[in-house]
């Protein structure tokens, strides 16, 4: 995710710092930007002039000090490990500006837990991207407890500014927004997947050919408007009791993980991949990168 965040901060000209402990994990993240630009360039958005331009605007570093010695607003993209969090915003708080704002790109742990040993917790908010944070144009501004209103201005203006949709969650809980909906859409599917309703195969064709092929131009809300909302009333009354309440994840995924079945870096998941993973992992986020491209013309008009 960070190489993405970092991308779209310079395709719009900021000067952007790349930090991690590993040299070799920076030297990729390169790499996978050139990738994207690379695309970019066969979708139309870039030329091979404007990405030497862009590619200017990044540099590494394996100093966290020097990294947000400088910055203004400082995005942390780590695993979602509340601990290792937790201990990078205390740095990136002893070494930043005292006006600098620390975002975390956190997907489901909130920022008054996260920066719990932070001293300047006014300056402290959530901007949740989305994979490929490079094209995908929602972020979602989460604020803490402690968050000024200031910092969610000027938060969510700057998005603005490098051409983004940021949306405000007025309240901070697990999972924020787009998660909770996602993953309420994901245990209702794994438990048709149990149930033997259909294959992965034609449950994947049925969503992507149906209401996710709508989703982009028509929202939930608007649907149910366009449906009319008595109507989607007593729908919604007689399915309620069928559809999956679990608290418990489905047995089904559990299983696959035991049997190492990981998905595309396994070479099999709910479907299996016959590339070497670097090579499937390569073409794979290519096809869907020149796909939501297209697809993001449609949602910007």
């Amino acid at each position: 995710m960070g190489h993405g965040i970092a991308q779209t901060f310079a395709q719009k000209e900021y000067s952007v710092t790349m930090y991690d402990t590993h040299h070799s994990i920076l030297e990729k993240a390169i790499s996978q930007i050139q990738s994207n630009l690379d695309t970019f360039i066969e979708a139309g958005v870039e030329t091979e002039e404007s990405i030497k331009k862009v590619l200017s605007n990044i540099r590494i570093s394996l100093d966290l000090r020097s990294a947000v010695k400088y910055a203004h607003f400082v995005i942390e993209a780590a695993p979602e490990d509340l601990m290792l969090k937790m201990n990078l915003f205390a740095e990136m708080d002893r070494y930043a500006h005292e006006d600098a704002i620390l975002a975390s790109n956190t997907s489901t742990l909130p920022i008054s837990k996260i920066g719990k040993k932070v001293i300047r917790k006014e300056r402290l908010i959530i901007t949740h991207w989305f994979n490929p944070p490079h094209i995908i144009p929602v972020v979602e501004v989460v604020r803490g407890e402690a968050t000024s209103q200031e910092v969610f201005e000027i938060s969510y203006r700057l998005l603005e500014k490098i051409g983004k949709r940021p949306i405000k969650i007025l309240k901070e809980i697990p999972g924020f927004l787009i998660n909770r909906v996602q993953t309420a859409m994901f245990r209702e599917i794994l438990s048709l997947l149990e149930l033997g309703v259909a294959t992965p195969e034609d449950i994947d064709l049925g969503i992507k050919g149906s209401f996710g092929l709508r989703l982009a131009v028509i929202g939930p809300l608007q649907t149910m408007d366009m449906g009319g909302l008595d109507l989607m009333y007593k729908g919604m009354k007689y399915l309620y009791p069928f559809i999956d309440r679990s608290i418990e994840v489905q047995k089904i995924l559990g299983k696959k993980i035991e049997r190492n079945e990981l998905g595309l870096k396994t070479g099999e998941g709910f479907f299996q991949y016959e590339q070497k993973e670097a090579l499937a992992q390569y073409r794979h986020s290519k096809e869907r990168d020149k796909k939501l491209l297209y697809l993001l013309k449609t949602f910007s008009e």
